[in-house]
């Protein structure tokens, strides 16, 4: 955004919306005309009684021109957080438990151990699956879901992993 733009956008938060911005953990560096800022950012957010929060990486670069110092680039990164754990209907983990493909010679492994779910791709450790809601799980610390799609059989015919709304599908082999 120019700065046009960037005072466009600032508005009040909408009625019944609280919220707070605190940095923490700011670093900064300055040689001759340049300064490069960078800082953590802990934001706390009320929307109707009920609290968020959220987590972000800000760096913002300034230069001094004509005796004074103006901020010629920013950017802010938010920090995964992985969604709260769902529950899951144990009678289904059998079902998903198989080999699937990818391409020809390129597999994974879903097994079951009690009522814990796990993905192995070839010699790799196991990573547990934890289940976010229905047929959608996803690995601690990892973005993106796994998502076991059903065929017209109602069997599961598919894994998809989703990575940042794009599927790459792996086929369930028998």
């Amino acid at each position: 955004m120019n700065r046009a733009a960037l005072v466009a956008d600032i508005a009040p938060l909408p009625t019944g919306y609280s919220g707070t911005i605190k940095v923490v953990k700011p670093q900064s560096h300055i040689e001759k005309n340049v300064a490069i800022m960078s800082y953590d950012m802990e934001e706390t957010e009320t929307v109707f009684g009920q609290n968020m929060t959220a987590r972000y990486h800000a760096t913002d670069t300034w230069m001094r021109r004509h005796g004074l110092w103006q901020i010629v680039a920013g950017q802010v990164l938010r920090y995964y957080e992985d969604p709260a754990p769902g529950k899951v209907d144990g009678t289904k983990l059998s079902g998903y438990a198989g080999s699937y493909e990818l391409a020809p010679g390129n597999r994974l492994t879903i097994s079951v151990d009690g009522k814990e779910l796990y993905r192995q791709r070839g010699d790799k450790p196991k990573a547990l699956l934890i289940p976010e809601a229905g047929d959608i799980f996803f690995r601690k610390g990892v973005e993106g879901r796994i998502l076991f799609r059903h065929g017209d059989n109602g069997k599961v015919d598919a894994l998809i992993d989703r990575r940042n709304n794009e599927d790459v599908v792996w086929k369930k082999v028998q």
